[in-house]
């Protein structure tokens, strides 16, 4: 039986209280944070640290020079991610849809319509649902909800979601149970990370998580109502 959707807002609170604020992206800009989105796919965040650094070090993290650099010399940059070569080719085409689109300015672009822009970021080569997403929430200040692999893994353990949920399901059942608030949205995708790596694994360890001691509470407890969630939410980051 799927539970309540309703719920969701209290996982959230007790996360935020047992897990603190987890001030994502690990980004200082724009840029970088789109970069990071599209380092960061089938792969862990530590790799794309190590990548993202080579790019600094090397003095090419600005969208001039990384449009002028070739495939090959960018490919050797990131290997630490992973699937570099792919990714190289990702990331031009993105570099270039980013100055095309708005000549390097994440300002024009969060002048633009959420529904256009995602629908846009999506016609992107390399470019999907995540990765759009993570984009526009953490680069462009977008009240989009990101759904990753945690997300599901997590949520359809507690009975939230089926395993097989598609993306869009999952992003709309997120978006219809919280607050429409960036940092909501924000902290909450940044907290399933951080259970999906620290407790919630391919083998879990319930014991430690936080959600474990709440389950009973989230069971029995009626749900809040929809001024419940939205007068919480000052108080939880909206």
């Amino acid at each position: 039986m799927i539970r309540n959707e309703k719920e969701l807002f209290r996982i959230y609170k007790t996360l935020y209280q047992s897990l603190g604020p987890q001030s994502w992206w690990p980004g200082e800009t724009p840029l970088e944070v789109m970069v990071g989105a599209v380092l960061t796919q089938n792969t862990a965040w530590s790799n794309v640290e190590k990548a993202i650094q080579n790019l600094k070090k090397s003095g090419v993290l600005s969208l001039k020079k990384l449009r002028a650099l070739s495939l090959k010399k960018l490919s050797q940059w990131i290997r630490p991610s992973g699937y570099f070569n792919l990714k190289a080719k990702r990331l031009k085409v993105l570099i270039d849809w980013f100055w095309t689109r708005a000549q390097g300015k994440a300002a024009r672009l969060k002048k633009i319509n959420l529904a256009s822009l995602r629908k846009d970021l999506l016609g992107v080569y390399g470019v999907g649902p995540e990765t759009a997403d993570s984009i526009l929430l953490y680069a462009l200040d977008k009240k989009t909800f990101v759904v990753d692999a945690y997300t599901k893994r997590i949520f359809s353990r507690h009975g939230f979601i089926r395993e097989d949920e598609s993306y869009e399901n999952v992003k709309n059942i997120f978006e219809k149970a919280l607050p429409k608030s960036l940092k909501i949205y924000n902290e909450f995708h940044a907290l399933i990370v951080k259970v999906g790596k620290d407790f919630c694994r391919k083998k879990p360890l319930c014991s430690l998580c936080p959600l474990e001691k709440d389950l009973g509470f989230l069971t029995h407890d009626s749900p809040l109502t929809t001024h419940d969630r939205f007068n919480d939410a000052k108080t939880y980051g909206h």
